[in-house]
């Protein structure tokens, strides 16, 4: 009889067990903005490893459970990136010392990807604050439409660069518009005047940001170089070409003695906070690491069922992860890892998550809730992160110590406020 309900008992237990692993895996239907409706998830543990043992200290995440996220990340997401080239070069192209009304020494220099003019090209805008009476710490990050619009300044370059023409169907090289767009994007003299250098790259120069756009960016170049015809599945995506191009621009930067190479922040906003994180979790050299609105893909834990999805991702962007990442869209709970994972990765370097109220799509709960579940893991570092009780915060309210996270009002943009918080962010973080 005992034993008859104790097999009963079992029984229900697995249909309980089943069921919430369904109701995880299933199909989601469309998208979700109405936070009642968020499905049930578990979330991968940090500090498990693969044969199961638990991390202890710093030490063997370092050894053994690092390593294994980021492969796991290669494998599944942003795949694997080409290793920095042994030809690559630096050409300085022009140096203004008196740029922006004095405030600021203005550099452009052309990355050499292969070492040669006729190879890939990307190229590099650096602002160096004339104050500095010692090496000064820098922001860098991939800018949207050239380095024109970074900055007001009419002493930059104005390049051409590859983008869509929705009218022709296909892809065309010519010069943009000279209209500093994003000039509100970057506040560079803010920057300058609180001692920081300011590095930006162009996107179109690394990728043009559609799907065809690889045949014109570095991940074309280095599939012609390999004598493949075709992307491998774990083969690197937009993203992480993105990202290994701020390491690149890092290379420069640690060759320039007026850049303090030791603190360099790097920094994204939406698609470019995604490669900013793969940059700053696959390159330990980048000392402070930036997601601004970063979402899916980014800070987002991708198993909460609000905003954006994989499967929306996945197909509204193809280009910008691995082939392997398709086979999650839908189906978030059969991935080896979630975003918190990622930003773990970045332990034990300071970090800083935001969002924006207005900004559901990027699902800012799921950010908090991404950046609070990576503490455990500075933790092992003797560093505080987003405090284990700490309520999702009010608006204009940072929280957190070594991880930091915002939320402010507003629509999903990246604004002087979030740029004043990163400063104040860095200040703090670069003087310890």
């Amino acid at each position: 009889m005992f034993k008859n309900v104790v097999n009963l008992l079992l029984s229900i237990f697995s249909i309980v067990s089943i069921s919430v692993a369904d109701c995880e895996a299933a199909d989601r239907p469309g998208t979700n903005s109405d936070e009642s409706k968020v499905l049930p998830y578990t979330l991968p543990d940090p500090l498990t490893c693969l044969d199961g043992t638990k991390v202890t200290d710093a030490k063997m995440w370092f050894e053994k459970r690092r390593p294994e996220l980021v492969d796991i990340f290669q494998t599944n997401m942003h795949g694997r990136s080409t290793t920095k080239p042994a030809g690559l070069k630096f050409v300085v192209t022009s140096t203004d010392a008196k740029a922006l009304n004095g405030l600021a020494t203005r550099k452009e220099i052309s990355i050499l990807v292969s070492g040669e003019k006729d190879g890939p090209v990307i190229h590099l805008l650096l602002y160096i604050p004339n104050s500095a009476t010692k090496p000064s710490a820098a922001f860098i990050g991939v800018n949207f439409e050239g380095n024109h619009t970074v900055c007001a300044d009419p002493g930059i370059t104005v390049h051409e660069q590859w983008t869509w023409d929705n009218k022709e169907l296909k892809s065309v090289l010519a010069k943009p518009p000279t209209k500093p767009n994003g000039a509100g994007t970057w506040p560079v003299e803010m920057l300058i005047k609180r001692g920081f250098a300011v590095a930006s790259i162009p996107r179109a120069d690394v990728e043009p940001d559609y799907a065809d756009g690889w045949k014109h960016g570095i991940r074309g170049y280095f599939l012609k170089q390999s004598g493949k015809a075709e992307f491998a599945a774990d083969d690197w995506g937009a993203i992480a070409a993105w990202g290994w191009s701020l390491s690149r621009a890092l290379d420069y930067l640690e060759t320039d003695a007026a850049i303090d190479a030791k603190h360099v922040a790097v920094v994204g906003h939406s698609r470019m906070g995604k490669a900013s994180l793969w940059a700053g979790a696959s390159d330990q050299r980048f000392a402070l690491v930036i997601s601004n609105n970063s979402g899916e893909g980014g800070a987002a834990l991708a198993r909460r069922w609000f905003g954006e999805t994989t499967a929306v991702i996945n197909k509204n962007f193809p280009h910008w992860f691995c082939g392997n990442f398709k086979q999650y869209a839908g189906n978030e709970a059969k991935m080896p890892m979630d975003q918190h994972e990622l930003l773990a990765l970045v332990a034990p370097r300071p970090l800083y998550v935001a969002s924006a109220e207005e900004d559901t799509w990027a699902d800012p709960r799921g950010e908090f809730l991404s950046a609070k579940h990576a503490g455990v893991v500075y933790a092992l570092f003797d560093k505080k992160g987003i405090d284990s009780a700490t309520e999702f915060p009010v608006v204009h309210h940072p929280v957190g110590d070594s991880v930091v996270y915002h939320i402010r009002s507003g629509k999903h943009a990246m604004t002087d406020y979030d740029w004043d918080q990163y400063a104040t962010f860095a200040e703090r973080q670069f003087k310890k």
